[in-house]
């Protein structure tokens, strides 16, 4: 009897040991930037305020996910969320050009087909990450830029806005000083900005000199076994000549594929991103067989080498989110139908679940 009794005991550990190895039945991943973030220069408040924004993005993709709804779904809901909160720089937080303007980028892509949406340059549409997606699904097109995609994304009924919604006061502050600092004209405040900057001086504002790269992404797998990726973007602050960075760049700063078993997203000076193909060369080296931790490091690494700093998130075809990055700190988080939903922002702090 004590045998059996001892064998049923080891039976039960063995079953909760597969159980807890078995991979998730779905899994996300989001980032809100990298850069130089650290704890000295986050107040409680702010720390918090971060946290609550990164819990909100991610519990809106984990709905669609947990619901059996698709990997894109998801992501495009998380992305969502975080373009319309002012902390971040991408949507309602964008950064401004030199002549004082927000210009907005998005990319996303299908795992199961390879097949994407990117926008650039958008001046009047709500969400960049649903332009690309409906750039992807209802255009014959990869990419469109400017007017053209903010004339198709109002084409195809997405929410269009005033430019002066996208306004925030620190935004601005910003680049005023960024422009004394490099010689250059300041130009005129946008038409409508202190009333479209009412209602955010409350929230808990993050120190100018945060330099960091606030482009916002997510990576999912469903339960059907697809993975997806998408990214946006407010760019560069202060940037001129129509400047666009790797986040709308299929294989750049964004890359799916169920084949390879790979999903990125991308945060960082983007010209090196460009030049390193960073997001595919994550994914082909997951391919030959590298995990996402190790493959998203190696890339990083070896490619902001040429210069410049960053991170990217990186979903696995087993639902394993990794982190890599070179800078002090990534507003970043994950959550997965095996396990609750976990933030992080500094270097030194573990986000998986």
């Amino acid at each position: 009897m004590m045998r059996m009794g001892m064998l049923a005991v080891a039976m039960a550990a063995l079953a909760g040991a597969v159980k807890a190895q078995e991979a998730p039945r779905w899994s996300l991943a989001i980032h809100g930037g990298a850069g130089v973030i650290e704890r000295a220069n986050l107040s409680p408040e702010q720390d918090a305020a971060y946290r609550a924004a990164l819990t909100r993005a991610l519990e809106a993709g984990s709905a669609v996910l947990r619901s059996g709804g698709e990997a894109l779904d998801a992501i495009q809901a998380a992305i969502e969320i975080m373009e319309d909160d002012p902390l971040f720089n991408a949507g309602r937080g964008a950064v401004f050009t030199a002549e004082g303007k927000t210009e907005l980028d998005a990319a996303v892509m299908n795992g199961a087909d390879l097949t994407a949406g990117a926008a650039a340059g958008l001046t009047r549409t709500r969400h960049p990450i649903a332009a690309a997606r409906a750039i992807m699904e209802q255009s014959p097109h990869v990419m469109l830029i400017g007017e053209g995609a903010d004339a198709f994304s109002a084409s195809v009924g997405l929410e269009q806005v005033d430019p002066a919604f996208f306004f925030t006061e620190r935004r601005w502050q910003g680049l005023e000083r960024q422009l004394r600092e490099r010689g250059d004209p300041i130009p005129t405040r946008p038409e409508g900005a202190s009333a479209a900057g009412q209602g955010l001086a409350s929230l808990p504002q993050p120190p100018l000199n945060e330099r960091k790269f606030g482009t916002v992404g997510a990576v999912a797998l469903d339960q059907s076994g697809n993975l997806a990726a998408g990214t946006s973007t407010g760019g560069m602050s202060g940037k001129r000549w129509g400047r666009v960075g790797d986040v709308p760049v299929i294989g750049a700063g964004t890359y799916a594929s169920n084949t390879d078993g790979c999903a990125v997203s991308a945060t960082g000076d983007g010209e090196y991103f460009i030049r390193a193909t960073v997001a595919r060369d994550i994914c082909a080296r997951m391919a030959s067989g590298a995990s996402g931790q190790v493959a998203g490091q190696a890339e990083v690494d070896e490619a902001l080498a040429l210069g410049g700093s960053g991170g990217v998130i990186v979903m696995s075809r087993d639902g394993q989110p990794a982190y890599a990055m070179t800078t002090s700190g990534m507003y970043r988080g994950a959550a997965s139908s095996s396990e609750p939903a976990r933030v992080a922002i500094y270097a030194d702090e573990d986000a998986r679940p």
